[in-house]
């Protein structure tokens, strides 16, 4: 396998760093000033000005929809899609990476969750009336969306165990149940919900469930309160509980067909997961630029931080561990691309594993070497942890990718009889 990068990707990462070097990084005081802002204000749900500026710099300078695949060969698809950019998985890396050193840029760049894997879900799966109404405003950053999965009354790292409910009347369907964690649903611009429940609760375990578009303004959709993740709450983006009661859509509105649900779901998040991890690559990787930095600054007991044996174990530990999960990522995505996401699950298990739990960690010794400035809103630490450990979380827990690798694992071993 080559892991060197295609001549393409070179060009975009040049172009991407220009850009993030001229009006990313010097914008981040003004973000973090807006989000204060906005507290101060009582408005907390606003779209930032300083991310509705910058966008369309970046679609002018040809940064947009860098997430894109070269097509979208959803199953039972009449006919594949075909993107005038599109990315493998391999070329795309890096960049998120890039991204992922300024945590809210990629919004910049119409390249941030879960947009993304909502447009890859409807031009995998979508119809043509799908594209039209909800795709093609999402690729041109006129909306957003949120993706509607995980539940507050049953365990859903099984997700076979969702009880939401979509039961079919004549023309319509009809959706019951209670959601949170849904990113994306505080938003103001969130226009569509990509809502999985059980259409036959009777069928195989998973046959039941199925995915289906649900306007925003649909009658019956009730927005219950903004969750926070150690007292964040990710204004104006959020992860919402939401409320689905007798929420009544057409009976096109479902992808792919009744039962369908889990596939989607793998065609969906293994990109994805793709996306997190090179993200918080690039999130560490600033973390330990800010720890070297403020090693080399800060004097105790008579040498500098960065003199101290610890410190230089911990520089050294965090090179080692960013450098083994961005490889561990890049094979995940070289496998992807040449022989699909089947081929590369363990890896992708692997990755999903791997990737926040060394952010953590690299995070928390960079937070270390600040001292009390670690935790307080004087650096981005503090919030650079939150994000690292949801994705602990966040499209499957550590102990579900954990159990998954391990089966594979076992499965080499032939029973004895």
């Amino acid at each position: 396998m080559d892991f060197s990068y295609s001549p393409r990707t070179q060009e975009l990462q040049a172009r991407l760093a220009a850009f993030m070097a001229e009006h990313v990084y010097p914008a981040e005081p003004q973000w973090w000033a807006e989000i204060e802002a906005n507290t101060r204000a009582g408005r907390r749900w606003t779209p930032l000005e300083v991310i509705e500026r910058l966008k369309p710099k970046a679609r002018a300078a040809g940064l947009w929809n860098l997430f894109l695949p070269p097509h979208a060969e959803g199953a039972g698809a009449k006919a594949e899609a075909e993107f005038t950019f599109g990315l493998s998985n391999q070329d795309y890396a890096p960049l998120a990476e890039m991204m992922g050193a300024v945590p809210w840029s990629s919004e910049i760049f119409n390249c941030s969750a879960p947009d993304t894997g909502n447009m890859e879900t409807i031009a995998r799966y979508g119809s043509a009336e799908h594209k039209k109404r909800w795709l093609e405003p999402l690729l041109a950053g006129e909306i957003r969306s949120a993706f509607a999965m995980t539940e507050p009354a049953v365990a859903s790292s099984d997700a076979t165990n969702i009880e939401a409910e979509i039961r079919r009347d004549g023309s319509d369907y009809v959706i019951n149940g209670r959601k949170w964690w849904t990113s994306g649903a505080g938003d103001p611009r969130c226009q569509i919900f990509i809502f999985m429940g059980k259409t036959d609760p009777g069928a195989p375990r998973h046959s039941q469930q199925s995915m289906i578009l649900v306007p925003r303004e649909t009658p019956g959709i009730t927005i219950l309160r903004p969750l926070t993740v150690f007292g964040y709450d990710d204004a104006p983006h959020g992860h919402m509980e939401v409320d689905f009661k007798n929420v009544r859509v057409p009976a096109s509105n479902i992808l792919l067909g009744e039962g369908r649900g889990f596939e989607i779901a793998q065609g969906r998040l293994g990109p994805g997961r793709i996306h997190h991890c090179m993200r918080l690559i690039g999130l560490a990787e600033r973390a330990l630029r800010l720890m070297c930095e403020r090693a080399t600054q800060r004097v105790a007991f008579g040498k500098t931080l960065a003199q101290q044996g610890v410190t230089q174990e911990r520089i050294a530990e965090a090179r080692c561990l960013i450098d083994q999960a961005r490889l561990l990522t890049l094979k995940a995505a070289w496998m992807m691309d040449m022989a699909g996401n089947k081929s590369a699950k363990a890896e992708i298990a692997m990755i999903k594993v791997v990737a926040p739990n060394m952010a953590c960690q690299v995070i928390d010794w960079a937070m270390q070497v600040h001292g009390g400035a670690g935790m307080s809103q004087d650096t981005p630490l503090a919030y650079y942890y939150t994000l690292a450990r949801t994705l602990r979380f966040a499209d499957g827990p550590d102990e579900v990718h954990r159990n998954a690798i391990a089966k594979l694992e076992l499965g080499k071993i032939a029973p004895r009889g």
